[in-house]
């Protein structure tokens, strides 16, 4: 363990010497170095647990070079091959929705593959947020919607 301790500390040290090359390098918040991903982590909603459990990710952030679309990801697991799933992102929280975010036929439908995995990306003509709540959800199908298998808080940049 003294060990690791001491190779983390070395590894530091030099990177924090080594970036840069000597130079003093500022970070401008306004620049893409700092994050602003919207993060996510989804899963079953407890009244469907034993019946369904899925688990997965989702994300939101800025199109590269358009401040005026926001990106957004979702990816999910152990669902049944050959499912079909709309998605989207949705203001509020999980439990608590206050709508789409974005066109709603914007969203393709997760297409399950033979492995129970699925994902898809978006991008949505409206800005990337930088204050406020929102949520990934996953519907159990197109004739289903009230019924949501798998949900994710998304949760604020770091600044």
């Amino acid at each position: 363990m003294r060990h690791e301790g001491a190779a983390l500390l070395l590894g530091l040290a030099l990177a924090a010497t080594g970036c840069g090359g000597g130079k003093n390098v500022e970070i401008n918040p306004e620049s893409e170095l700092v994050a602003t991903r919207w993060n996510a982590t989804l899963a079953t909603p407890k009244q469907l647990a034993g019946a369904v459990q899925l688990k997965g990710t989702g994300w939101m952030e800025g199109e590269k070079g358009d401040t005026a679309k926001t990106r957004a990801f979702v990816s999910i697991q152990n669902a049944v091959p050959g499912g079909e799933h709309p998605w989207h992102v949705h203001l509020g929280q999980c439990g608590s929705d206050r709508g789409i975010f974005g066109a709603a036929d914007a969203y393709e439908p997760l297409r399950v593959g033979s492995s129970g995995v699925a994902q898809e990306t978006t991008v949505l003509h409206v800005p990337v947020p930088t204050t406020g709540q929102y949520f990934v959800n996953v519907h159990a199908s197109r004739n289903n919607m009230e019924t949501i298998i798998a949900c994710g808080n998304l949760a604020p940049p770091s600044r």
